[in-house]
């Protein structure tokens, strides 16, 4: 497939998934722009919006780029961590109004985490699933999990911890 079809572009989020070593980190950085000024602009709607709309593009582009039954997530297919990078802060602008550096370092280092090391039940997930489902899938767990301990961490902070008052 040509690098300037647009299932190409869009599965490796305009050409990031082709960075060597480290292409999901680098996805999920420059998708870290993108989540803020969605979630100054348009809040916890907005930023759940631009998830389903990178889960749905992504969805297509895997479809057009992977074989239907494969079980790879090919590194250079970042599509997936841009969706659950962006599902982290959708969480977090459920409550708060305003983004935090903070939270997004927190929601980019727990994203990461589990994307990475794949605890139960993301192993289990991406195992069970195939072709675009499965690339697209685990990340998207990866992204709620992340989202909800951000969440708790925020709450810690604003209820307990010494981080806001």
């Amino acid at each position: 497939m040509s690098p300037a079809h647009p299932a190409w572009l869009i599965a490796t989020w305009l050409g990031t998934g082709l960075v060597p070593k480290i292409p999901g980190t680098v996805a999920s950085l420059s998708a870290l722009p993108f989540a803020w000024i969605l979630h100054l602009r348009f809040g916890a709607p907005g930023l759940g919006f631009a998830t389903l709309a990178a889960l749905a593009a992504g969805y297509w582009a895997c479809g057009r780029v992977l074989a239907p039954e494969s079980h790879d997530d090919p590194g250079h297919i970042v599509i997936d961590e841009v969706a659950g990078q962006w599902l982290t802060f959708a969480c977090l602008a459920l409550v708060a109004r305003k983004p935090d550096p903070l939270f997004y370092v927190t929601g980019f280092a727990l994203f990461r985490f589990f994307d990475i090391v794949k605890p139960w039940p993301i192993n289990w997930l991406e195992r069970r699933l195939a072709g675009a489902a499965g690339v697209m899938g685990d990340d998207l767990l990866a992204g709620l999990l992340a989202g909800i301990g951000t969440l708790f961490i925020f709450a810690y902070g604003h209820r307990f911890g010494p981080f806001f008052s």
